[in-house]
């Protein structure tokens, strides 16, 4: 068997360079930027009001000063700005040349078309052209693109970007005993949730998922299935991938082609994980026990698919406080479901007494991952321990 790390090193190994599409905008949310979106404009494109007020210079302070114009959104003042003087002015107006302040309109005592103003902070309540972003200024983040980020592009005046294409991923879960939701399982059955929770995490991280029809166990059901695959950038298989007579994935991919780089790591949940290259596409074999599937998607499918896409593996640990004593770890790293809390510092994490991977209430309700390491000695509530957030 192998660590985690090295499984997880060579799973990302298995990533070909993204494949660059042009979108709109607008429908980019999700999607990972391969090229810098460039501003076209200046913003502010202008010295603009931050508030509803007046205009006026510093040095004319308290006044009286005559108004002489008003300013809007969209709407400038286009008359001179003689010394002692003011004009009214809205959030978002151009602020005219020679005014320096904008005092706000509580701070301002009004009679006709003159102005007192009352008090006056060190804040000059002017937005000065170019401090949000400059034309030319380069937007090019390292993570999939989120609502705030295309609202910054669109006011670059970006109108379309370049992003990488979302992977192709199919789900291929297999037994006998399985029965599609909604179905009525016979003697022994039991209902399919695995292909449509990892083909959730799929989507989670970026990709196009599509889960194909429940394979039988023989070999000439799993071909058909894995010829249905073809085109896909990665193929992942739930179950079948031991060494029982029934577990026939891993001989049929085999048959296939498929150059394995491990089968078998130290983890728990999740030791019967498979990885390699069927011809130009990705596989990973995932395990059959719900817990194990789940996981082993999170903590290797989900970096697989961001790294298809340029984008950085991700899920990297976090650190919260021990809620609770811990025995001694196992010869395996062990990926524990538990509950976080608000703590005074750092949150606190509580691991849930049942860790049976075939239950996936408690994964439903869990939080977070705690990380116990192989043979991690045992741990006092209060220590910091390592975490992977749900």
């Amino acid at each position: 068997m192998i660590s985690v790390e090295e499984a997880r090193a060579l799973v990302l190994a298995l990533a070909t360079p993204p494949e660059p599409e042009e979108v709109a905008v607008h429908d980019a949310l999700g999607r990972a930027l391969l090229a810098p979106a460039v501003a076209r404009l200046t913003q502010p494109p202008f010295d603009a009001s931050a508030m509803d007020g007046y205009a006026l210079r510093s040095a004319d302070l308290p006044g009286p000063l005559p108004v002489i114009g008003t300013a809007a959104a969209g709407v400038p003042f286009e008359g001179e700005t003689p010394n002692g003087t003011a004009i009214r002015i809205f959030t978002g107006a151009a602020v005219p040349p020679g005014y320096d302040r904008v005092v706000m309109q509580e701070h301002v005592t009004r009679d006709g078309d003159r102005i007192t103003v009352a008090e006056s902070s060190g804040n000059l309540n002017i937005r000065l052209k170019g401090n949000d972003f400059a034309e030319g200024t380069e937007f090019l983040p390292a993570r999939a693109l989120r609502s705030s980020d295309l609202g910054l592009i669109a006011a670059m005046n970006v109108p379309r970007i370049t992003v990488a294409r979302r992977p192709r991923v199919v789900v291929l879960a297999g037994g006998d005993e399985l029965v599609p939701p909604g179905g009525h399982p016979g003697a022994g059955q039991i209902i399919s949730s695995n292909d449509i929770a990892i083909a959730a995490l799929a989507r989670e991280a970026g990709a196009e998922a599509a889960i194909l029809p429940l394979a039988r166990d023989t070999e000439e059901s799993l071909r058909a299935r894995f010829a249905e695959a073809e085109g896909a950038d990665l193929i992942v298989t739930i179950g079948g991938a031991s060494v029982g007579d029934h577990d026939l994935i891993a001989k049929v991919s085999g048959d296939l082609g498929m150059e394995r780089s491990f089968y078998k790591l130290a983890m728990r949940p999740g030791k019967p994980l498979m990885a390699g290259r069927m011809g130009p596409t990705a596989m990973l074999g995932l395990p059959g026990n719900p817990v194990s599937a789940i996981v082993c998607g999170k903590l290797f499918m989900q970096p697989l698919i961001r790294a298809m896409q340029g984008l950085p593996p991700g899920d990297e640990p976090e650190r919260a406080v021990l809620a609770r004593d811990l025995p001694p770890e196992g010869d395996r790293q062990h990926y524990q479901r538990a509950r976080l809390e608000k703590g005074a510092g750092l949150e606190v994490i509580d691991p849930f007494t049942d860790q049976d991977s075939a239950r996936q209430w408690i994964l439903a309700e869990a939080d977070a991952l705690l990380v116990r390491p192989a043979r991690d000695p045992a741990r006092k509530a209060g220590e910091q321990v390592n975490f992977v957030r749900l």
